[in-house]
């Protein structure tokens, strides 16, 4: 089985001389088909670095990032614009929804500019809608919903598209924890059931209980790597050694499952 992402030897610095900030100081990884794999570190250590690389919204100092084979710093024009809408989904941390369209409009928009059918739409946005739980927020604006609903509406318009790999920017950052483990269940039930592919960026070791696969970074390198590869292992049990690992970081989260 063949990786649908791939990082070899990336590096991203910031500054100047005495200045400099290796974000990223030489990362290699990759991302196997069906894959929930999380990204954890201290602030400052290189995610969501990473994660922009990635996403093509900065461009890495040297390296690759290759996506199903095909480098992702060569792409250009219709090219690029297909892997942004596409190939990828972008959840963000503070939803990033549009004020002045619905929520159903939020979610439709990335199938109105690819040029989706609006019977093909149709049938996303329901199987969607009803599995997220957002059928009764969809003609609704964002100020109406509450931070649980918006993350949702959110995570269904990064998905409309069916990407090949969900990017996820600390998805729980801006919500409380029963809205949190409502977001993760969801998630994770989409990764185990359609094999969802899922890159997730954050710091919430109760959010990282639900990957198959954690790296942790510290000064833009690798710095540890755990699997929840254990057929008996409860969520509870890798939660544990999350937070093992990240006491060796320095870090830790609080004590919510």
């Amino acid at each position: 089985m063949q990786p649908i992402l791939k990082m070899e030897s990336l590096k991203k610095h910031y500054g100047k001389g005495k200045n400099v900030t290796n974000a990223l100081n030489g990362i290699t990884f990759q991302v196997m088909p069906g894959e929930f794999l999380g990204i954890m570190g201290s602030s400052g250590s290189g995610k969501s670095t990473l994660l922009n690389c990635i996403a093509t919204v900065i461009a890495p100092d040297s390296g690759s990032i290759l996506m199903n084979g095909r480098q992702v710093q060569n792409l250009k024009g219709a090219a690029l614009a297909d892997y942004r809408g596409k190939e990828i989904g972008y959840l963000f941390q503070n939803f990033e929804l549009l004020d002045n369209l619905t929520g159903r409009e939020n979610i439709l928009l990335p199938l109105s500019l690819h040029g989706v059918s609006e019977k093909e739409s149709g049938r996303r946005l329901a199987q969607l809608a009803r599995y997220l739980e957002v059928e009764e927020v969809l003609d609704k604006f964002p100020t109406q919903m509450s931070g649980g609903q918006k993350q949702r509406i959110a995570a269904a318009r990064a998905l409309i598209l069916k990407p090949h790999i969900l990017l996820m920017d600390e998805p729980t950052g801006a919500l409380d924890s029963k809205n949190a483990k409502a977001l993760m269940e969801k998630l994770s039930g989409l990764n185990e059931r359609e094999a969802s592919t899922i890159l997730m960026v954050t710091h919430d070791s109760n959010a990282a209980s639900y990957c198959n696969r954690i790296l942790f970074i510290q000064d833009g390198v690798i710095f540890h790597e755990i699997r929840r590869d254990l057929p008996d292992e409860t969520r509870q049990e890798f939660y544990a050694r999350i937070l093992e690992v990240l006491a060796q970081l320095g870090g830790g989260s609080a004590n919510v499952l």
